[in-house]
């Protein structure tokens, strides 16, 4: 089951006719993970191929016919791996990269005859990827420059002490890791990130350098092609940030390399408040319905998030030539995420977000009137999954950048449709005049089917996933206005074994009222009335009220796979598993909301243990409880302050927020603001309490920010030294999920020992209710 061939990934073609099956490697060796690695301010680079570090993810494609159904393999070197695949506007090709073992290569595949051939070779993708121009033939890139010289050796002898200092400033920094640690670090991370800008015309495979090299984080071409936005890192470098937050400065070059303007230069970001932004320009990026104009978001509050102030944002937008300050498009309540580019005009979607209330709210603005009243679209609390409005749909634009499609004044919405019964997405058709909603469709039944891509404007025609319990998820055409469904794949069941698995959604109440959900799996040939060993799996998440965090989520109807080291593969060794239990952490102050945790989640933890033993599932001795990350947290958590578990099973967590004084999830104080909160909600300050048998798994390069190796190492060194049973299981070469066939193997063997013999191995309770 585990070496099962995963599901090909899918990428639609912007006219609509062709798909791109992306096939997936499943589980890579070890030695796959074990080739060297420069860990280097926050990225982790592989020297041989001057890419990221990591294993293969996609190793082949397929073209196919989406009305026809016609299928053609690119033909590819062997033992290589393969980019996402990047369509040009023209819809008639697209781009990927080719990974081999020493270096990447940029590659064209044309639909006409299904051929793929390379464009240009030694790029550069540690510095990051690549874009179409809007003529469809001509390809920005960044390639390894050439003479840069041989990789630098790291000296035996010290040249000297490494030295940091401040002087005075207030710099809150969170807990990062594969930071810069001393000059030939900084040597490692300019030899593997300088590029050269280079322009590729693809169909006549030349390559023409455009500007000189530097180490270019943002290089990004205006819609018209007759620019360049351009990031370049200065120095100096930090040793306690990540390479974003390190000096940069931002240019405009026309599209031959020579400079137009300097549109910001900012210094190292260390002084940014926690939760805030930076000041001055920010987020700078190109309209995507206009020519050749920028846009940015500057803060009025001096980014502090905690300031009082009627206005948090505003956004500017600056045309050609960049000449000056910009002009102010809007002023915002709150803080600036992003905005949403429509094919109409120069018509917007531009959100904010409050923090504090977890409200989001969309403006409809006309960069055409800069200063007109923008209209709200949408506002709700982002939490509120039951009012999600959904996404508006995208399609390429005349200058062939994916915008908002518009079909007559009206623009088409997709979403999960968040029911009390589970998702049901939808398509809906909004006007842009009165924003006022028709739904065209949504999905019923026995089954879970959702929109990919629209292949008709007016939305009548539309791509779906569509999967029930034990069918697997194909494509389909869906005809509205027939009310019919035509086949496009038909991929085959992977895990016919879990076919028999019940699964089902289920309710419960918190003590204080707050309904709980979750969704329970029982093995394939259970038996009712059957009381089996139980698995609790869960992650706690905040919320600002009890409505918001009693909503379900997911669905009963979708096809049950499993994966890499799921913990739903104990399904298999006859074990019920009460998957994505809700653990809501409830506060209408979010900035105390932490204060109760571990009354919380221990009560969550009750309701669902009750529930199960009252349903006739499970029986009280033989309960785990089990979490990755912030579920391990929990899960530790759990052991140390209750008694309601035989055992649990905590991966990749943080066990002592000590080490994390800046804040971590959600929570806001820092150490010494709150440093009771810190202490109380660190299971390794009450290792001495957790007298039930723990299992810790953690990688051993865990690059989490937080999540140290040395978490699970310290929790397990405090436990074994109070006579606690615990078992700690470093892998090496794997990161805060595991990727690896033998680690991921090694991970299910740990599981199950470990549960058969703490949990499944006791007797039953004597009676139960």
């Amino acid at each position: 089951m585990v070496d099962a061939p995963p599901t090909p990934g899918v990428t639609v073609s912007p006219d609509g006719k062709t798909m791109v099956l992306v096939h997936r490697e499943n589980l890579p060796p070890i030695g796959e993970l074990a080739r060297p690695m420069e860990r280097l301010a926050g990225l982790r680079l592989d020297a041989a191929t001057n890419g990221r570090h990591g294993p293969r993810r996609y190793v082949g494609l397929t073209l196919k016919d989406i009305e026809t159904g016609e299928e053609r393999d690119v033909r590819l070197p062997d033992e290589v791996g393969v980019g996402y695949p990047s369509w040009a506007p023209s819809a008639d090709r697209f781009a990927f990269t080719l990974t081999r073992r020493d270096g990447i290569e940029l590659w064209v595949c044309e639909l006409r005859n299904g051929r793929a051939a390379m464009v240009a070779d030694n790029i550069n993708l540690a510095a990051g990827g690549f874009q179409w121009m809007n003529d469809s033939r001509t390809i920005v890139a960044r390639t390894i420059p050439s003479g840069r010289g041989a990789m630098p050796e790291r000296s035996v002898v010290p040249t000297g002490p490494v030295m940091q200092e401040s002087e005075g400033r207030t710099s809150p920094v969170r807990t990062y890791q594969d930071l810069l640690s001393d000059q030939h670090d900084e040597s490692m991370f300019d030899w593997l990130m300088q590029s050269q800008i280079v322009k590729v015309q693809t169909d006549k495979q030349r390559v023409t350098a455009i500007g000189k090299p530097a180490v270019y984080t943002t290089v990004s071409a205006s819609p018209d092609g007759n620019y360049l936005l351009v990031g370049r890192l200065e120095k100096p470098y930090s040793y306690l940030l990540t390479y974003w937050s390190f000096p940069i400065t931002y240019e405009v070059w026309d599209r031959g390399g020579a400079f137009v303007a300097t549109i910001a230069e900012k210094p190292l970001r260390d002084s940014v408040p926690i939760g805030g932004v930076e000041t001055g320009r920010r987020s700078i990026g190109w309209q995507l319905n206009a020519a050749s104009t920028l846009v940015w978001a500057e803060a009025l509050d001096g980014g502090d998030p905690k300031a009082e102030v009627d206005e948090r944002d505003r956004v500017v937008m600056l045309d050609a030539p960049f000449a000056g300050d910009g002009v102010e498009v809007a002023r915002l309540e709150d803080r600036y995420r992003g905005a949403l580019w429509i094919d109409r005009g120069e018509l917007a979607m531009v959100s904010e977000y409050d923090r504090d209330e977890r409200w989001s709210r969309t403006w409809l603005v006309d960069f055409a009137t800069p200063g007109s009243n923008p209209r709200l679209v949408f506002e709700r609390n982002i939490q509120d999954r039951f009012a999600d409005p959904g996404r508006p749909m995208s399609a390429m634009n005349a200058y062939g950048r994916s915008v908002v499609a518009v079909d007559d004044g009206h623009v088409h919405l997709r979403g999960s449709g968040a029911t009390p019964e589970g998702d049901r997405p939808f398509l809906r058709r909004m006007s842009l005049e009165s924003f006022e909603v028709q739904e065209l469709w949504r999905n019923s039944g026995e089954s879970y089917e959702s929109v990919v891509d629209l292949l008709a404007a007016n939305g009548s025609r539309v791509l779906t996933s569509f999967e029930t319990v034990n069918t697997p998820p194909n494509y389909y055409i869906r005809d509205l206005n027939a009310g019919s469904r035509t086949p496009v794949t038909a991929f085959e069941d992977p895990q016919p074994e879990l076919r028999g698995v019940h699964k089902e959604f289920v309710k419960y109440e918190r003590s204080d009222g707050v309904e709980l959900s979750a969704t329970l799996y029982l093995p394939a040939d259970y038996e009712d009335g059957t009381r089996l060993p139980l698995v609790v799996w869960a992650y706690p998440r905040e919320f600002n009220d009890a409505r918001t965090a009693s909503q379900v989520s997911g669905s009963p109807h979708r096809f049950t796979r499993i994966g890499g080291y799921s913990h739903l593969f104990l399904l298999t060794q006859g074990y019920a598993v009460l998957d994505r239990a809700a653990m809501p952490v409830i506060g209408s102050d979010p900035e105390t909301v932490n204060d109760t945790f571990i009354d919380q989640i221990v009560d969550a933890a009750q309701a669902a243990i009750d529930y199960a033993v009252e349903r006739g599932i499970a029986d009280r001795e033989r309960v785990a409880v089990g979490g990755h990350s912030y579920g391990a947290f929990m899960t530790a958590n759990l052991l140390a302050h209750s008694d309601l578990f035989a055992a649990g099973i905590a991966r990749s967590g943080a066990y002592n927020r000590t080490l994390t004084p800046f804040g971590f999830q959600s929570e806001r104080r820092t150490f010494w603001e709150a440093s009771d909160v810190y202490f109380n909600l660190s299971p390794f300050m009450h290792a001495d309490q957790i007298n039930e048998p723990t299992l810790l798994i953690h990688g051993a390069v865990d690059n989490n920010s937080g999540t140290f190796p040395m978490q699970s190492e310290r929790l397990y060194h405090a436990v074994k030294g109070h006579g606690g049973t615990v078992r700690l299981v470093m892998l090496p070469h794997e990161s805060h999920g595991y990727r690896a066939r033998e680690s991921v193997l090694h991970v299910l063997a740990e599981q199950i020992e470990w549960l058969d013999r703490h949990v499944k191995g006791k007797s039953p309770s004597p009676s139960v209710e």
